[in-house]
């Protein structure tokens, strides 16, 4: 069912549902059978939520789930780099929700952190990908609002346990596509420099070590910053590396 709440910016279309699968399934679905850039598929849990690399994604209610539906221009490496729009934006909107003495930070590639536990993820899907262009593309994004696995993979922590106060789901949407829009619009007149700027602002372990986690092999080195690709440019000892893909890991300095 299509649900209004006058919390929500005009420009989205937000389409609920008590339970689904995935978000990111049912943002497909809306996509293939034409669906408006900007409408949005929350939902109260989802019984097969994913994240990156098609890990478990755990969704109890009183968490938000959503998935973001847009249709943007561009080579695929291009539209690829939203991701980086996406956590800049949920990371600003969290910010104003979160007590002023918490520190949102952005993990490389896609998470966003308070005081270095993971508190939000963000999952990017394209459909009918080709040289030149996408048929659309599905920004997923889920928040631990209320609770948090206590079992996750890296150290997470929820917007309540940080002092966010007792927020509903839908308030947290509202203020995430708040910041989308914005932070959209900013990214097609300006291009990805401001936003990459300000990714780096908020980047988690920028100067210090990093290794990054490849398949058959681990790269160390230093959180050098982010190339204008979107790729994480680790200086190590043999030189300048760039990684696109991968788990990436901030040892405490010795």
């Amino acid at each position: 069912m299509t649900r209004a709440d006058p919390g929500f910016p005009e420009a989205c279309r937000i389409v609920f549902a008590e339970e689904v699968a995935s978000t990111n399934d049912e943002a497909r679905r809306c996509l293939l059978a034409g669906a408006p850039a900007w409408t949005v598929c929350w939902a109260r849990s989802q019984s097969g939520g994913r994240g990156r690399d098609g890990r478990i994604w755990s969704s109890p209610p009183g968490n938000l789930y959503a998935s973001l539906l847009l249709r943007p221009p561009g080579p695929p490496a291009t539209v690829a780099r939203f991701a980086f729009v996406a956590a800049v934006a949920i990371g600003a909107a969290l910010g104003e929700l979160l007590p002023a003495a918490r520190r949102v930070s952005l993990k490389w590639p896609n998470d966003v952190l308070v005081d270095g536990r993971k508190v939000a993820g963000i999952l990017l899907e394209s459909q009918g990908v080709r040289a030149d262009g996408v048929d659309g593309l599905v920004v997923g994004f889920g928040v631990n609002v209320a609770s948090f696995p206590a079992d996750a993979r890296l150290p997470a922590t929820s917007l309540r346990h940080e002092g966010a106060g007792d927020l509903a789901p839908g308030d947290v949407l509202a203020a995430c596509l708040r910041r989308l829009l914005i932070w959209h619009a900013t990214w097609e007149r300006a291009g990805f420099a401001p936003v990459r700027e300000a990714w780096m602002a908020a980047a988690h372990g920028l100067g210090g070590p990093a290794i990054a986690r490849l398949p058959g092999r681990e790269v160390a080195g230093i959180f050098a910053g982010l190339a204008e690709s979107g790729e994480m440019i680790l200086e190590a000892p043999d030189g300048p590396r760039r990684v696109s893909a991968g788990d990436v890991f901030f040892p405490a300095p010795a």
